[in-house]
């Protein structure tokens, strides 16, 4: 039987996994009862099982039976990130989250559905594996930087060599027909920054402006003028997202607060975009602090660095999707997405691919479905069977290549 055929057989299954998942988000790096899970739905497989130290991870190796003429034992690792978001979920389904402001809002737990089938396809697979599989269930990927955990406690080298590719599949709940696969060459996702910009006057009566020194303007001065910023000093063609998405101020209507407050994402898509606007936001920022008399205090943090796709990884990685689904599904796409991923930190070290998989229920329309992050995304359970089939035919046409 084809790959394709063995993933089929193993839908109910899988689907049942995603469930349970679903049912019980967690958040972070401290997923115990998600590791729990992966555990168990691993257990008998001929893997080579550690936890994380520093964080619930899971990294399982198979050890591949076919021998190779020059005597290697080549690697490749395979991911599905774990954790849930801070969402309240509101989808209406019978397995929603059970647990209150937490949801499963970014398809993480098809990501771990995946993997786990990938792992049964690949051990049912093993005497032709021309080398090892490492498969990284990592927690906190959103936000909390987890695969760069990952890394320092040697995920990419548990296999005994360094992997010589990796590759993930991400699903999305609108903007892809359910089963589509998508991804590119270079930049797919971008990077992110997180700032936190404090500024800091003198309080006093709001009748008396003269008497203080008053933050508020000086902080909407800067919001209106981070969006010139971008607009004037980056290429349109290699651009920058900057948004404020927080601002606080204030108790009252007739008094002039202490500090003002905001809190800023920054998104680009290239090494230099990115140099750019980190230097242009705090020159920004610190340029017009100092015209209103007032002091700002900047918190800049980079997040995750950008995707990046190694061409010939993107390109194999788009063929075997066309081999195993047909080319009606599998499109490589011409701009990458400015969401950020921290699959970003494995690609610095190990050429590979992110790819995306469109999980649009068959009852919504792609292009208005809620999107990955809302409290209204649904994912399909139909393509488990597809991610756990990319995942293991990847590592197996990779090993060959090896």
């Amino acid at each position: 039987m084809s790959v394709c055929d063995d993933a089929a057989d193993l839908r109910e299954e899988l689907t049942e996994l995603r469930r349970a998942l679903h049912r019980e988000p967690e958040l972070g790096l401290d997923l115990p009862r998600t590791q729990e899970k992966v555990l168990a739905a691993l257990d008998g497989l001929p893997l080579e099982i550690t936890t994380g130290k520093g964080l619930s991870s899971v990294t399982a190796v198979l050890r591949g039976g076919a021998a190779r003429a020059d005597g290697r034992r080549p690697a490749v690792l395979l991911r599905g990130d774990m954790d849930a978001l801070p969402v309240q979920e509101d989808t209406g389904l019978d397995y929603a989250s059970a647990i209150p402001g937490r949801m499963h809002a970014c398809g993480h737990d098809l990501h771990v559905a995946g993997l786990v089938g990938a792992a049964k396809l690949l051990a049912a697979r093993r005497e032709r594996l021309a080398g090892d599989v490492v498969l990284m269930f990592q927690p906190g990927e959103e936000g909390m930087g987890g695969a760069k955990i990952m890394i320092d406690e040697g995920v990419l080298d548990a296999a005994g060599e360094r992997a010589v590719a990796a590759y993930a599949v991400h699903v999305f709940s609108t903007g892809l027909p359910q089963g589509t696969i998508v991804s590119r060459s270079g930049t797919a996702m971008a990077a992110s920054d997180a700032v936190n910009v404090v500024v800091r006057g003198k309080g006093g009566h709001g009748s008396s402006p003269h008497g203080a020194k008053d933050p508020v303007p000086a902080l909407a001065a800067m919001v209106g003028a981070l969006q010139t910023m971008v607009t004037r000093e980056l290429d349109i063609f290699d651009p920058a997202v900057v948004t404020v998405g927080s601002i606080h101020a204030g108790t009252a209507g007739n008094v002039i607060p202490e500090t003002a407050s905001m809190d800023v994402t920054v998104r680009s898509f290239s090494e230099e975009a990115h140099r750019k606007v980190s230097a242009g936001v705090e020159r920004t920022v610190r340029g017009i602090a100092a015209a209103h008399g007032v002091e700002a205090d900047i918190d800049y943090v980079e997040q995750y660095p950008v995707t990046v796709n190694a061409p010939d990884e993107a390109a194999f990685a788009l063929g075997t999707a066309r081999d195993l689904f047909g080319g009606a599904r599998v499109f490589d796409i011409p701009r990458p997405m400015a969401g950020s991923e921290d699959f970003s930190f494995v690609l610095q070290q190990v050429p590979g691919a992110f790819i995306g998989l469109g999980a649009c229920p068959a009852d919504r329309e792609p292009a208005t479905a809620p999107m990955n992050h809302s409290p209204q995304a649904a994912y399909d359970d139909a393509v488990l069977p597809d991610a756990a089939a990319l995942l293991a035919e990847l590592a197996v046409r990779r090993l060959e290549d090896a």
